[in-house]
């Protein structure tokens, strides 16, 4: 009787510590347990930690509250303006509603996956190039709010969206190319017309006050031969203008002038007054000479 009762005791022991080992289960910290009850959803979702469930009879389903990072694979599509690219991106989102995110949807990730690629595709053919290669962070929001409408019934929540990284073909590209070539080649042209601009303005003031004082130019030109000058390994050739020739010939046209002039007065003092006829003859009479002839030479100095 006591070995039935030992016995039994033992099997009783074993069958409970089935039991707890099929019936225990342990939920992570960052995991739900949703139970369902013999194909019904229990009232209550087992939160982190050690729980019991009814072995055969309940069945839990534990559910990752992560931020999951999924990327989307490259969709290629073609833009507004009629441009075929390729665009892939990567979607950050995470469970709120753990029962939701077994009852309302098969697989979640999944179908988060596939709503990513088709909102991906429409973006993409309601944006244009430019929209897609410098506007992103407008595009990731469009995105953002199309995924996350549809996800909030199956418990999940979108957190972002972002575009990695958009391809063109290899003739977009070179087109590109040249289009931005050709408009630096604009602005640089632009900024060379304008510095000719102000240069000949500045130039026209230069001429303007080099006018009225025409030895500045002949300054300026001075100036210009030092500064090539300074270059010991240059052929200097200097050009003779024309502005040179005439200012130098009015210069000695003046001094032409200014010679003639000062002759003129210098032989008017020297002048001396003319004698009286009668005088004239007085002196010849009494044998003085006229002052013409009284520096001439005495005829013994003749050779």
């Amino acid at each position: 009787m006591v070995e039935e009762l030992v016995t039994a005791g033992v099997a009783l022991a074993s069958a409970g510590a089935v039991y707890l080992v099929a019936a225990a289960r342990v939920v992570k910290q960052y995991e739900r347990g949703v139970v369902l009850r013999l194909g019904r959803l229990a009232s209550e979702v087992r939160g982190p930690g050690f729980t019991m469930i009814v072995p055969g009879i309940d069945r839990m389903r534990k559910v990752n509250m992560q931020i999951v990072t999924m990327p989307v694979p490259a969709q290629e599509g073609i833009t507004r303006d009629n441009v075929t690219v390729r665009v892939d991106a990567v979607v950050y989102f995470k469970v709120v509603d753990a029962a939701d995110a077994v009852i309302r949807v098969e697989d979640y990730r999944f179908a988060v996956s596939q709503m990513a690629q088709t909102s991906l595709r429409s973006i993409i053919g309601k944006s244009e190039l430019d929209d897609l290669l410098s506007n992103r962070e407008k595009l990731n929001q469009g995105l953002e709010l199309m995924m996350d409408s549809p996800a909030i019934g199956w418990g999940v929540t979108v957190d972002r969206v972002e575009i990695k990284d958009v391809s063109l073909p290899e003739t977009m590209k070179r087109s590109m190319a040249r289009q931005a070539e050709a408009t630096r080649d604009r602005r640089a042209r632009v900024i060379n017309a304008d510095a000719e601009l102000q240069a000949s303005k500045k130039l026209a003031e230069a001429a303007a006050a080099m006018s009225d004082q025409p030895a500045a130019l002949q300054l300026r030109l001075l100036q210009t031969v030092v500064a090539v000058a300074a270059e010991k390994n240059s052929t200097l050739v200097l050009p003779f203008p024309v502005e040179l020739l005439r200012f130098l010939e009015r210069s000695g046209l003046q001094a032409q002038a200014q010679t003639a002039a000062a002759e003129a007065e210098r032989g008017a003092a020297q002048r001396p007054a003319a004698p009286a006829p009668e005088a004239s003859r007085g002196a010849v009479e009494e044998g003085a000479l006229p002052p013409e002839l009284e520096d001439l030479p005495e005829a013994e100095d003749l050779p």
